[in-house]
């Protein structure tokens, strides 16, 4: 049987089947598929009985167990959820805890998850999300904590494009939230891995600068271990360059690769312990993530078969990892970063070369010889990505092959310099490194500020995210059957045969995204109304603070609405929110010193979206979204409501 089908279903089998379990839709959507894969296996290779059997057995084994492994542990009898007070019962009360990670301030406010040691002068067991604000310092993995508030349980978003903090922190096995104004530091442990992290971090940024020396940490921790500023990670997104944040096999590589040339003259042993120790320090560093997990693993599997003066065999070497990973935590795989991961390695190991040897026959010239494997290894990644970014982000970054082909010179040596750097902050004393690190970090800080300029020019180009909106599973699913032909040589023949299915894919999608919607979403006391007409769309916010403007960019976004054509805002802006709200629209107007948005004779209109105000009463307002008319009202409390006028 063809090894690369065999990775492409199990990955089916466990990867989109955790993902996907939301739903009965989505069930169905996934089992259809694999039974799909199923006869193909069967059609194709005549497998007997018995083979069949335990083809199947193993296909709904995986799958049974990823899906259900997703599956939240339900809090304990000592978790804090059960001093969580009903109805109004609202009493203060007092929590001791143990910080699992650190807790950076961000806009004035820090969270933290906390290991419960004592609740309410009672002993508990369980874990709950710390909630300050004011923050003024951060607060420290392994800090054991005191602090007076309120045990609240955390919301649930009442939309699929919110934030939804029920969710995330279920996943972490905690089910509540705890709001403080004020923290004690009772105790700081020793956390070894933590301070070097925070040693590396601080000492790049020092020196660097924020930005370019959070990159260079970043190429070294890993951006979940780094405080980045948001601009920078959206940039990295819309240029397709996200991954370069991320610790994964790229930066493993270029440190096991260095490694092993430096020890390729000492003996096998000291050469595989040199190779495994630095494996092993990429791991404490970066921590445990599944990305870089799989990359250790992977790295691991490999070094030990060349060693041995065998060849290895990527696939087998990946399959075998993805296959134990997921058995072993099914939970990775609803993970974004595992998705992303396992699938660009899978192009790499499937498609790259494929694809360099079908750049060479369609364009013989000398040129493409050094082009072709420069553009086969990012073309890979992208062909077994698209379907996952679609399905998550809504959005396809149109220039990542450009600009993966223009950063491709710089990040080699702008890791191994990174590394390097760290290395030295973690070895040398305080008083050397305080002396020697801005010298030698100048240079490297050359090449990552270019990097960022490259970077920011890119994400800067005209269209550089095209936005597709959250397409239904099965859309997805079709457009996986639509590249397949292209991703694997197998199906080559069925490369023409399946553009129909793509076609199908986008028209569906487009006549969504093109289609007349009135969506009404509440979160957190705020309300956000969303006008769509034919590719175009407008909102009314309730509110004008900043994480208003930021969930109503979310929900723009989420919808496939690069830019709203207006938006209303039935509350001041603040000074230093206003670019946030003119960058989400090309008209924006909002409510100023008691003044409505929109006084009587004005209106707002747009291709087959209007607003004007109503009867000349302030609180009363004409939407008209196509052919239909909206009545839209205001409370004296701010609550928006609307019904149809027919």
């Amino acid at each position: 049987m063809n090894v690369a089908l065999w990775l492409v279903l199990l990955m089916l089998a466990t990867q989109l089947g955790a993902a996907f379990s939301q739903g009965i839709h989505h069930w169905i959507v996934v089992l259809l598929g694999l039974a799909a894969a199923v006869l193909v296996i069967c059609h194709r290779y005549a497998l007997p009985g018995w083979k069949l059997i335990l083809f199947v057995v193993v296909l709904c084994g995986l799958f049974l167990r990823s899906s259900t492994g997703q599956e939240a542990i339900p809090p304990t009898s000592l978790d804090p959820l059960q001093l969580v007070p009903s109805g109004s019962d609202q009493k203060p009360l007092v929590i001791e805890g143990r910080a699992l990670a650190d807790a950076h301030v961000r806009r004035g406010r820090c969270q933290a998850l906390l290991q419960v040691n004592h609740l309410g002068g009672k002993v508990r067991d369980g874990r709950t999300e710390l909630v300050a604000d004011p923050c003024f310092q951060m607060l420290r993995k392994g800090s054991l904590l005191r602090a007076q508030g309120q045990l609240v349980t955390p919301a649930v978003a009442t939309h699929p494009l919110l934030p939804n903090p029920a969710k995330r922190l279920a996943a972490r096995g905690c089910w509540t939230q705890f709001r403080t104004k004020q923290v004690e530091l009772i105790h700081q442990a020793h956390t070894p891995l933590a301070d070097a992290r925070r040693q590396i971090a601080a000492r790049f940024q020092d020196s660097a600068g924020e930005h370019s020396g959070g990159l260079l940490a970043a190429l070294v921790l890993g951006g979940a271990q780094v405080e980045l500023n948001s601009e920078l990670r959206e940039a990295f997104r819309v240029a397709g360059l996200s991954h370069v944040l991320a610790a994964s096999g790229f930066h493993l590589s270029v440190l096991l690769g260095t490694t092993l040339a430096l020890t390729r003259r000492v003996d096998m042993l000291l050469r595989l312990a040199a190779g495994v120790g630095a494996m092993a320090v990429f791991l404490a560093l970066a921590g445990v993530q599944p990305s870089v997990v799989r990359a250790v693993l992977m790295g691991a599997t490999s070094l030990l078969i060349r060693e041995r003066g065998s060849r290895a065999q990527p696939l087998g070497v990946l399959l075998t990892t993805l296959v134990l990973m997921l058995l072993v935590h099914p939970s990775w795989a609803s993970s974004i970063g595992f998705q992303l991961s396992a699938s660009a390695t899978a192009g790499l190991v499937l498609s790259s070369q494929p694809l360099e040897q079908w750049l060479l026959q369609l364009c013989p010239q000398r040129w493409m010889r050094v082009m072709a494997p420069a553009l086969s290894v990012p073309v890979a990644a992208l062909l077994w990505t698209l379907p996952l970014q679609i399905l998550h982000f809504g959005s396809v970054p149109l220039y990542a092959l450009v600009s993966n082909l223009i950063a491709a010179p710089l990040l080699a040596p702008l890791t191994l310099s990174a590394m390097t750097l760290a290395l030295l902050t973690l070895l040398l004393p305080t008083a050397i490194t305080a002396l020697v690190m801005p010298v030698l970090v100048a240079p490297v800080q050359q090449l990552a500020l270019l990097l960022i300029a490259l970077v920011h020019w890119i994400s800067s180009w005209p269209h550089a995210q095209m936005l597709t909106g959250h397409p239904q599973p099965w859309v997805v699913l079709v457009v996986v059957l639509a590249l397949l032909p292209w991703a694997l040589p197998s199906l080559h023949r069925w490369r023409w045969r399946a553009f129909p299915l793509l076609l199908c894919a986008t028209l569906v999608q487009a006549s969504v995204q093109l289609s007349d919607e009135l969506v009404m979403v509440r979160q957190w006391g705020r309300q956000w109304l969303l006008a769509r007409h034919q590719g175009r769309a407008a909102l009314i916010s309730s509110h004008g603070d900043l994480l208003s403007c930021q969930l109503a960019q979310q929900l723009g976004h989420g919808y496939g609405h690069p830019r709203l054509d207006w938006v209303v805002v039935m509350d001041p802006v603040a000074s230093d929110h206003s670019r946030c709200w003119t960058e989400l629209a090309h008209t924006v107007r909002a409510e100023h010193q008691g003044q409505p948005p929109l006084l009587p004779g004005q209106r707002l209109q747009s291709p087959g979206l209007m607003l004007r105000p109503l009867g000349g009463q302030d609180r009363r307002w004409y939407l008209r979204v196509s052919g239909q008319s909206h009545r839209l009202r205001q409370s004296s409390g701010g609550a928006l409501r609307w019904d149809n006028a027919g």
